[in-house]
Formats: structure tokens, sequence, C-alpha cells
């Protein structure tokens, strides 16, 4: 029954990730909004969300991590490199392409984190790991060109970006690791949001930006946050909690899936069959690294 209720709870959570993508792109689309104002609201509303319901669950954890100098220099590069970095990437990808290519553009990051992984253990990738390598960059070549090496189909924006959030989401991987198994989730991201988007707000002059008052760019906005953010990611921690890492981790992968239906069929965004095998090519990768860490951990 808790297996059955965890991947019922962890695939709604990355159905509701790719609908807070399709927001995002709603926004960009129709309200001619700038990423960086978008994303520093996005942080700074779901961190202190999230940092409310931390101090209701666990206020020790709150106020013990603020006591260790070395958790707090981790906790702000967290905040920076890996939070900040990995949200901005991500809805300026969105802005500069789509939902559906920049969410699945992002999912090469796993292939970042094991590539990462095998330096730092000095040793080569096993012949799983260089397969994931070769379908992630053959993915990109056909998500980019659609096969013809004289025609980019993506911008160039949308490209970098798309593997700037790639690259952003192998550090928000990897850098909370020793956080989290010593404080918890919750007071490392909630926080993590909480100093990124006070410091991109302030950095980017957020406050300078005319506010856009339409019931329908706040309401997808309130997606983004409630929906997007803080249900998902508690929702996910759920999931986690009762069928392990390695299934949640393989069942929230659905989140390309749901942004690209979800962005076909409400933004009427064109996706062709390239596009599609692409898609493919790089969705085949989450699958085999998970796998792999699936045998490892048997």
């Amino acid at each position: 029954m808790n297996t059955k209720k965890g991947a019922i709870i962890t695939l709604t959570a990355g159905i509701l990730w790719g609908f807070s993508g399709c927001c995002g792109q709603y926004i960009f689309d129709n309200f001619n909004a700038d990423p960086m104002y978008l994303t520093s609201y996005r942080m700074f509303m779901a961190g202190v969300i999230l940092v409310i319901i931390g101090f209701i669950k666990t206020p020790k954890a709150m106020t013990s991590i603020w006591r260790d100098k070395k958790s707090v220099a981790r906790l702000m590069t967290f905040s920076w490199l890996g939070i900040m970095f990995n949200m901005l990437a991500y809805l300026t990808a969105i802005a500069n392409s789509n939902s559906g290519t920049a969410t699945i553009l992002q999912y090469i990051g796993p292939v970042l984190v094991m590539i990462f992984s095998c330096f730092a253990a000095h040793k080569l990738p096993d012949k799983r790991e260089v397969f994931a390598i070769i379908m992630a960059v053959l993915g990109t070549f056909i998500l980019a060109t659609h096969g013809d090496v004289h025609n980019m189909v993506l911008t160039p924006l949308g490209l970098t970006w798309g593997l700037l959030a790639a690259f952003a989401l192998s550090l928000y991987t990897l850098l909370p690791v020793k956080l989290i198994d010593k404080f918890g989730p919750i007071p490392v991201t909630g926080y993590g949001m909480v100093i990124g988007g006070a410091t991109l707000f302030i950095g980017s002059g957020s406050w300078k930006a005319p506010m856009i008052y339409d019931p329908s760019c706040i309401a997808a906005f309130a997606a983004m946050v409630i929906l997007g953010t803080v249900i998902t990611f508690t929702m996910y921690l759920v999931g986690v909690n009762l069928i392990g890492p390695v299934k949640a981790s393989m069942l929230a992968s659905i989140e390309p899936v749901s942004a690209t239906v979800i962005m076909v069929i409400w933004l009427k965004e064109s996706f062709q069959f390239l596009d599609f095998v692409g898609f493919m090519c790089i969705f085949v990768t989450v699958f085999l690294l998970t796998k792999k860490e699936d045998s490892e951990d048997v």
C-alpha cells in the first residue's frame, strides 16, 4: 500500500513540476516578464513558506544550522551556485526556447553528476555510463539542429541556457548532500531559496520591475510558487520516504513528459517528430543511470 501511495505521490510531483515550467512559459509569452525578476520573486516567496514549515516541523534544525561556520559557508554556496543558478538558468532557458525543451535539456544534469563522480573517484565510466553520455550528446544535437549541422532549430541562447540549466542541476544535486544529511532537506532548501532569492532580488534591482496585475499572470505565478515549488518539494520528500530515492527519482522524471504534453495542449506549441527523438535520447539516460544506481543499492 505504501509503495502504491508513494508512486502516486511522486508521479504527481513530477507532473506538477512540468506544469510549473509551462506556467513560466505562459508568463514569458504573454507578459514579457524578465526571467531574473521572476526567479527572484519565486525563490524568495517559496523559501519563506518552506522556512515557516521548517520552524513548525524541525525548529531545532532551523536554528542549529547557523551555529556551524562550515555549514553556513556550504549553505551560502548552495544558495548561490545551486538553487539560484539552477532556477535562473532553467527559467531563462524557457524564456529563450519553451518549457518542454528546457526541461529535457535540464535532464542532462544527471549525466554531468555521473561524469563528476567518475572524475572524483579517479575511474573511467563503465559501458552503461558511456552509452548514457553518447545518448545525451546525440539528443542535444538532434534537439538543437534536427540533424542538420547547418541549421540551428534552437536559438543559441535557448541551447546555451538549457545546457547551463543542466550544469546547474548537477550542482544543485551535489552541493547540499552533507548539509541535508546533517540538518534535513527543508531547512537547507528553505534557507537556500530565501538567501538566493534575496541576493538575486537585490542584485538585479527586481523592485524596479513593473508589477503585473493581470489575474491570469498572478494565478500562473502562484502556481509556480505553491504547486511548482512548495507542494511538489514536500510531495517528493514523502515519496522518497515511502519508496526510496532511486524509484522516486525515476518516477519524478515524468516531469519533461508532463511539461511537453501540457505545453502542446495548453500553450499550443508545436513539437515535431525529431524533437521527440531528441527528447527520448536524453530521457533514456535518466533510466540508464537510475537503473545503475538501483542495481548498486541491491
